[in-house]
């Protein structure tokens, strides 16, 4: 059941984690050039894994509770993402301003908020199939 309505929210998290990370900067050197998430290949990693698993959950719609999982597993993984850009803002050149800072620093959190969605019509999908099933005994 591909037209559910995680799958659009999982499809939004890939979007975020997958394509609009070569398209925004996630800050500006001393330079003034935009540094994109290719120059620091543990965050590439990072990112790629993430997609993945957000197309691994879709692409597993038949098992809900696995689908679950792995969900809450990318999750993690966003927060961890997260972090990273939190531990790398310090050390970035310039005037701590926001304008600095580029936009794809909050792609991870656009990511979870998604995945927490995505979640959300999991379990309620989850649910729904359970009362059918007791209906039918």
């Amino acid at each position: 059941m591909l037209q559910r309505v995680q799958t659009l929210y999982l499809l939004g998290a890939v979007i975020c984690t997958g394509v609009l990370p070569f398209l925004l900067p996630l800050w500006h050197d001393h330079n003034k050039f935009p540094v994109y998430f290719q120059s620091d290949l543990f965050i590439f990693f990072l990112f790629g894994i993430s997609s993945l698993l957000s197309i691994l959950t879709i692409n597993s719609y038949r098992k809900r509770q696995q689908q679950f999982v792995i969900s809450r597993l990318n999750i993690v993984l966003n927060v961890i993402l997260l972090l990273l850009f939190i531990l790398y803002a310090p050390k970035l050149s310039g005037d701590p301003q926001v304008s600095k800072k580029g936009i794809g620093l909050i792609l991870p959190v656009l990511a979870i908020i998604l995945l927490a969605f995505a979640n959300k019509a999991i379990k309620k999908d989850e649910k729904l199939v359970k009362s059918s099933g007791r209906l039918r005994k």
